[in-house]
């Protein structure tokens, strides 16, 4: 078996993200969070996953500040893992992972779940990148402005 290599210290933020949220089990347990699942029972009914799996990675995402702990909202024993302010920031990558499955990975006309906003009936309408003075933005409009080798003891911007 192949060892993972921490991409915790890249100087890529899309590494660093992944080094945090990036396996498919980490992003489902966000989406079931979103979904208001809040114990542990209750992700291991949802997702089907193995008890040893969906503990490490609960404590990851604890670890990694996107979930913590709490006291049962229902006084129970139990304990339940929600949100923080971290976590919810996923939000729109969520939204953006579960819009690009909607066009690309469903035949026309075959049925899946629907993001709405709260009235029940309208569709959560597609994110779009805008630049500073509001025009839609495309790859091509975009680029990576990394971060350069150190030049006479300077880094450069």
């Amino acid at each position: 078996m192949v060892k993972r290599v921490s991409m915790s210290g890249a100087e890529c933020p899309v590494a660093r993200a992944l080094d945090a949220i990036g396996d498919w089990w980490s992003l489902l347990i966000v989406r079931d969070a979103f979904d208001g699942v809040r114990r542990f029972s209750e992700f291991q009914k949802g997702l089907g996953i193995a008890k040893g799996i969906l503990s490490g990675r609960l404590r990851h995402l604890v670890a990694v500040g996107v979930l913590e702990q709490a006291p049962a909202s229902d006084t129970s024993a139990y304990g339940e893992y929600v949100l923080t302010e971290k976590g919810r920031s996923l939000f729109l990558v969520i939204v953006a992972l579960r819009q690009w499955g909607e066009a690309n990975l469903f035949a026309p006309g075959e049925r899946h779940s629907t993001l709405v906003e709260n009235d029940g009936l309208t569709p959560v309408p597609p994110i779009e990148l805008r630049s500073s003075a509001g025009q839609k933005l495309d790859p091509r409009d975009t680029r990576i402005r990394k971060v350069s080798q150190s030049q006479g003891g300077q880094r450069l911007p």
